[in-house]
């Protein structure tokens, strides 16, 4: 058991590092957000990167041969989701001027962004693969509070500096899903 929870301890931090960086730059963005979507933000966060390895663990044991031609295609969605918010923060942070309002976060652009960065979790469930459901279920339980937890933190980071970055807080933003997109697809695609 200590083993499982070890490696699920640092499967959430590995895993969480995406949804970190994308919490950061939704605090750039907003820098005057309140406690209570700030908590959303991580919670979205938390449940997809818990939910995806779950997904995954489940297309191991039922839908194996389905499951590894989807995929293939996982880098190349995280990387269209993650260029298209990215791309339409850079629009706006660089056509608007500097005493526009910040744009807020909605909650489909929320949801959007919990899944592609936690779409490459689902081949977690190939390394969980021989978990037994209850263990399974614990370790998507453990990457999701941990992923929880350091999102949360993140919006915080990002705030404090959206604080000080003003209008220009939306273009580092929209850099930064760009680059996490980018990420994905490169270590998926060149590296896997």
């Amino acid at each position: 058991m200590g083993k499982l929870i070890v490696n699920s301890l640092l499967l959430g931090i590995g895993l969480a590092m995406d949804a970190c960086a994308v919490s950061m730059a939704n605090g750039l963005n907003e820098p005057k957000m309140k406690v209570g979507k700030i908590s959303l933000i991580a919670f979205m966060f938390g449940v997809f990167q818990a939910l995806m390895p779950m997904i995954g663990w489940v297309c191991m044991h039922f839908l194996a041969k389905q499951f590894t031609a989807f995929t293939k295609a996982i880098p190349y969605i995280a990387l269209a989701l993650l260029a298209i918010i990215g791309g339409q923060m850079l629009h706006e942070g660089f056509s608007h001027k500097e005493e526009q309002h910040e744009k807020q976060l909605t909650f489909a652009v929320l949801i959007t962004q919990a899944f592609a960065t936690s779409i490459d979790a689902l081949s977690v469930g190939f390394t969980i693969a021989e978990y037994e459901a209850p263990k399974a279920l614990l370790s998507a339980t453990i990457i999701g509070v941990i992923t929880f937890a350091i999102s949360f933190g993140a919006v915080f980071v990002g705030k404090k500096f959206g604080t000080k970055l003003g209008s220009k807080a939306v273009i580092l933003g929209g850099f930064v899903l760009i680059a996490i997109g980018i990420k994905i697809f490169v270590e998926n695609v060149f590296f896997a």
